[in-house]
């Protein structure tokens, strides 16, 4: 079934899906951390400022376009946000997200992630 999917997928289909993974995978919970780390220090002009989460959204795809733009063609200083697994299209959605996860360096930043902000809600959570 993967394979009759895979082989109905369009160029730009595959490249949307592809964009849309390294946005929401990679260059979300960057800026996400980031404007958690300014709201953590105090900075109060984050509180309930919808802007925050424009920024956050507009940021990580901006990011993730640059990286799709540059990766293929620096691969060394976009190792960490370039994935080329993203833009395979034999695989399906799952599958590319499956053969990114099992990755060693993709797994260390899952776990940083998850760690860090568990981190900052605690604290956030205690100061108040």
């Amino acid at each position: 079934m993967a394979a009759i999917a895979a082989a109905r997928k369009s160029r730009l289909h595959n490249a949307l899906e592809g964009l849309a993974l390294i946005a929401t995978l990679q260059s979300f919970p960057t800026f996400a951390t980031a404007a958690f780390l300014l709201k953590l220090v105090g900075n109060h002009d984050l509180v309930g400022d919808p802007g925050v989460a424009i920024f956050v959204a507009i940021a990580s795809l901006a990011h993730a376009m640059l990286a799709v733009t540059l990766g293929p063609s620096f691969p060394a200083p976009f190792k960490t946000v370039y994935e080329p697994k993203f833009f395979e299209a034999h695989l399906s959605l799952s599958d590319k997200i499956t053969a990114w996860r099992t990755q060693p360096v993709a797994s260390l930043q899952l776990v940083t992630i998850v760690l860090l902000l568990s981190v900052m809600a605690v604290v956030t959570a205690s100061v108040g």
